[in-house]
């Protein structure tokens, strides 16, 4: 293992588990008003993209943190997508 490789999976651990807090606590909580729902789409596509440029290139560092990565934001986007509030619907008849 080179001095890269290291570098890459120190990245790729720190960035990682930096999302384990947040996907814990909002699936016990089912808090998800604080969530972007922009935002966690956004970057959900994002890692899937950059796990898919890790397999591409058999970068080991950028696979193993991108799936993990990519389980925990669609985890949170998810429970986003389950508890988040529901768009209203005007009721027939109401001025939009």
């Amino acid at each position: 293992m080179t001095l890269q490789d290291l570098f890459g999976y120190a990245a790729a651990t720190l960035t990682t588990l930096s999302f384990v807090p947040q996907a814990v606590l909002t699936v016990r909580t089912r808090d998800v008003s604080g969530i972007s729902l922009g935002m966690y789409s956004c970057f959900t596509i994002g890692v899937a993209l950059w796990l898919l440029y890790g397999l591409a290139l058999g970068e080991w560092p950028i696979i193993v943190a991108n799936a993990i990565t990519l389980a925990l934001a669609a985890t949170i986007l998810w429970t986003k997508l389950r508890y988040g509030p529901k768009p209203s619907t005007p009721i027939s008849g109401d001025a939009p």
